[in-house]
């Protein structure tokens, strides 16, 4: 599979990635000439341009977008638009109004739109999912998700006050994919409303904490931005309560934070008395090597969209859910501005209607 790349900050370490799981990077391209001298050297005989629409006129399989955070839409809807299969990194969209054209472009391509969401593919993650899948939590009432930076308060205010970068320039609700996916997926849901808090009305850029009304009638809590005490599980931190039990990732330093603590309460077990235990992820490997644990969803995700090229398989994280997501970020948002009003979520009006409790924002394994 031929594959581009646009963007060469972190589109680099995704190419890199790419060539391991089996794609061909032939061409790459980013606005800075630093960047692409540096490319030059990893990645030998792909074509470097500074202009992505140069990129169309390619003979591509697949594109991976990577370019800053609020501009992936009008290049996913343009390579799209040529029959080639995107993996795009978040956030899908900016408004309705971006969602529905990405959505309607999808949909009348001879391509697929992949989500590049590593986090519904993270070890912890699918710990979670196996417990729900088989049925040991019940109805899910509650989950929280986390996506935290420990930082200190100099540096991420040089990184949200610089109007140069991305972060500098959206939303402090915005960057809520890798909590929102994971929820989505895990509970099957669509997003209905949310209600957006700033974590510390002293600093409200820092940090929010979003309440999200879920179509299954659950309650999702996530946590984003910048506050102390980081997960060292990829800053990722989930907890699922049902109906029977609990499930949630390891508060812990190093590799238990990839494991996941279930409990379930004396009423719902067959002995009678209160069920706990530790999950730890089986052993991921590539080529007969073993792949660290915090880049193992990253090499889900590649291996997906390989395999939605070559053979035709669903996408990981299709349009839908992907556009879904990043849409309670831009309705969190408007909470913010209006005290922390609850605010719908956007309904996507195009291609098939989402009808609540009826979604499908699955991860495939």
């Amino acid at each position: 599979m031929r594959v581009g790349v646009v963007g060469l900050r972190m589109g680099l370490h995704l190419a890199d990635w790419c060539r391991k799981v089996g794609m061909e990077v032939v061409a790459a391209c980013d606005r800075d000439p630093e960047r692409r001298a540096v490319a030059r050297a990893q990645l030998p005989g792909a074509v470097l341009v500074e202009r992505w629409e140069e990129l169309l006129e390619h003979r591509l399989d697949g594109v991976v977008l990577a370019n800053d955070f609020d501009e992936h839409a009008p290049l996913a809807v343009a390579f799209l638009d040529r029959g080639v299969h995107v993996l795009s990194e978040s956030a899908a969209c900016v408004d309705a109004a971006e969602g529905e054209r990405l959505i309607a472009a999808a949909d009348r391509s001879s391509a697929t739109y992949s989500f590049a969401e590593n986090y519904v593919a993270h070890p912890h993650v699918r710990l979670i999912r196996q417990a729900i899948e088989a049925g040991e939590l019940g109805r899910i009432s509650l989950i929280e998700a986390d996506y935290l930076h420990g930082m200190s308060p100099a540096d991420v205010t040089g990184l949200i006050g610089d109007p140069a970068h991305w972060r500098g320039r959206i939303a402090p609700t915005a960057y809520c994919t890798h909590t929102l996916s994971p929820v989505l997926a895990l509970t099957k849901a669509w997003p209905v409303e949310v209600s957006a808090f700033p974590a510390d009305e002293a600093d409200p850029r820092a940090a929010v904490v979003m309440a999200v009304r879920l179509s299954t009638g659950a309650l999702a809590l996530t946590r984003h931005g910048f506050l102390q005490g980081e997960p060292d599980s990829h800053w990722s931190w989930i907890s699922v309560r049902g109906t029977k039990a609990l499930a949630e990732s390891v508060r812990a330093a190093g590799d238990r934070s990839w494991s996941v603590r279930v409990r379930t309460e004396g009423w719902a077990t067959p002995e009678g008395h209160a069920r706990e235990e530790e999950r730890t992820p089986p052993p991921f490997t590539l080529a007969g090597e073993p792949v660290a644990r915090g880049a193992e969803g990253t090499v889900r995700v590649l291996r997906a969209f390989r395999a939605t090229m070559e053979h035709g398989e669903p996408p990981l994280v299709p349009v839908r859910p992907a556009v879904a997501a990043s849409l309670v970020g831009v309705a969190g948002a408007e909470s913010l501005a209006d005290g922390s009003c609850p605010v719908p979520v956007p309904v996507m009006t195009t291609g098939p209607q989402r009808t609540t409790g009826q979604a499908d924002p699955d991860i495939h394994s």
